[in-house]
């Protein structure tokens, strides 16, 4: 009896061996992975996914949005064998632009976060206040922004996949269109007055937030993924959480994407995402991450069940995105714009004409309170030059806007009498462009624009060929600055159209709408 225990003693240690040596001698596989540093959160799961697989991932989170030099685009083997990124949309854009659409990397969505405003909650109680039914939209943050009342932190969108969401999200909620944004609906930056309030911004995400964290008094808002937003309420590392608002005019969502980049991995790359998306291991993602689930039959926790709503669309060409961001500049060097009005005060305003104008700029004041007013406001920072004319230059103002008393200022002078008795349109623009030359030498980075309004035909003062040699004479850096003629009344179309070609701007008619949506369509052009 001892004998057979013994021997079956060795037959259990023998099978025990055996089994061990078999799986030791399981060939495990490291996959190299350029991921985006919002993906950090995900490190502390990877050690199962070792146990369970045999798969390591080693990752450097130093991606950037369009993964610049990656193949397929780049023509050249990668060091990496996936990619990972909050979204893969500027990546494939820019495969699409270079055409190579048949070369897309297989991609599958692990998770999804929409791209959300965290507010302090008194400035979202004041923000509320200020719109009916409280339901706030990336418009009514643009008005505030432009006031002075919001301050917000944004990733640079030139880097940041969050940033650049955020950014699309904004522009096509400025637009208006209710679907992607087209080249004409970026042909001028409306965006000025929302940018007006950034105050705090980083290379990503996680920097940006940091920065936050340190400084809170930097900033009111943060604009980043609602799992960012809900990880950092968690930390406790705030005075006060941030309320979560998801505006009403939509939302991008990301779907933290993983791209095959080297196609002889793909057996690989099928184990690490069909255990991705586990029910068990997405439960666990939402549980460290605080995104939300991709599996239909994982029920998300309670602070991810908020409608998104809206998803908008991004972009269906790679040149609308960087001419977004282009315009959109350095978020670290804030530069405000510079706006010449030139506005007829001739006879022919009295009246019907005049209350028009006085409307439209009152609108742009902050008196509009549509979405495109909202978007089209003067905001703080700005520099405004007023001029009034009619034969001769009747009163001019400038002033940088600091408060609404700098705006009262302007419509004041708007408001006032003070008509002639005839129209000198080429003396009023050669006016125009002096007072953009001397803005020019004080600060050559700030981007300046003429708006010429008219109701007439040019009847006194310089000629149109007197007026090209006067702008000739003040140099080569006048040449950007355009002029944006505005057809009102009988004003001479032919005449407005050589002066919007002249100087690189276009001509807006006033009669095809109003003169408010005239001055709101040329706002931010430049």
């Amino acid at each position: 009896m001892r004998r057979r225990l013994r021997v079956l003693a060795l037959c259990v240690t023998l099978l025990a061996a055996t089994l061990t040596a078999c799986s030791s001698g399981r060939d495990d596989i490291t996959l190299r992975v350029l991921a985006g540093p919002e993906l950090a959160d995900v490190a502390p799961l990877l050690g199962r996914l070792k146990d369970d697989t045999g798969i390591e991932l080693d990752i450097d989170y130093t991606a950037t949005a369009d993964l610049p030099g990656q193949p397929p685009a780049a023509g050249q083997t990668s060091p990496y064998d996936l990619a990972w990124l909050a979204s893969d949309r500027s990546f494939l854009l820019r495969l699409q632009e270079a055409g190579q659409r048949a070369a897309r990397p297989e991609s599958t969505p692990i998770m999804r976060s929409p791209v959300v405003v965290g507010l302090t909650p008194g400035l979202a109680d004041r923000l509320r206040a200020r719109v009916p039914g409280g339901r706030l939209s990336w418009a009514d943050l643009a008005d505030a922004a432009a006031d002075g009342t919001l301050r917000f932190g944004m990733a640079h969108p030139g880097r940041s996949d969050t940033g650049r969401a955020a950014l699309v999200g904004v522009a096509t909620a400025a637009a208006g269109t209710g679907s992607a944004l087209r080249e004409q609906d970026v042909s001028c930056d409306r965006l000025r007055g929302f940018r007006s309030g950034q105050t705090l911004t980083a290379a990503g995400s996680r920097e940006l937030i940091a920065g936050y964290v340190r400084d809170q008094g930097r900033a009111d808002a943060l604009i980043a993924h609602e799992s960012e937003l809900l990880s950092l309420n968690a930390s406790g590392k705030l005075g006060e959480p941030l309320e979560i608002v998801y505006p009403e005019d939509g939302m991008v969502l990301s779907d933290f994407p993983l791209l095959l980049l080297d196609p002889g991995e793909r057996s690989a790359y099928r184990t690490v995402v069909d255990w991705l998306l586990r029910d068990d291991i997405q439960r666990e993602l939402m549980r460290r991450t605080w995104r939300r689930p991709v599996s239909e039959d994982v029920t998300p926790s309670a602070p991810l069940r908020a409608p998104v709503g809206n998803a908008l669309s991004f972009p269906g060409r790679l040149s609308i995105v960087e001419r977004l961001i282009a315009d959109y500049g350095d978020p670290a060097r804030p530069v405000a714009d510079q706006v010449v009005f030139l506005l007829d005060f001739s006879g022919s305003m009295r009246g019907r004409r005049m209350e028009e104008l006085r409307a439209a700029f009152a609108g742009l004041s902050g008196a509009d309170k549509t979405s495109t007013g909202k978007f089209a406001r003067f905001y703080r920072g700005e520099r405004l030059t007023v001029v009034r004319f009619s034969g001769d230059i009747l009163q001019e103002r400038t002033v940088t806007v600091r408060d609404d008393g700098d705006l009262a200022d302007l419509n004041s002078l708007v408001s006032e009498g003070g008509f002639g008795d005839s129209t000198a349109v080429w003396s009023a623009l050669d006016r125009g462009y002096r007072i953009a030359a001397d803005a020019l030498d004080e600060a050559p980075d700030r981007p300046v624009a003429i708006v010429l309004m008219t109701d007439g035909e040019s009847n006194s003062g310089l000629g149109y060929a007197e007026f090209l040699r006067r702008h000739a004479e003040l140099g080569t850096g006048v040449d950007a600055v355009p002029t944006f003629p505005v057809q009102f009344g009988e004003a001479d179309p032919a005449a407005l159209e050589r002066a919007a070609s002249a100087t690189g701007g276009r001509m807006v008619d006033a009669g095809a709408s109003s003169l408010s949506d005239a001055f709101k369509e040329i706002r931010g052009c430049h």
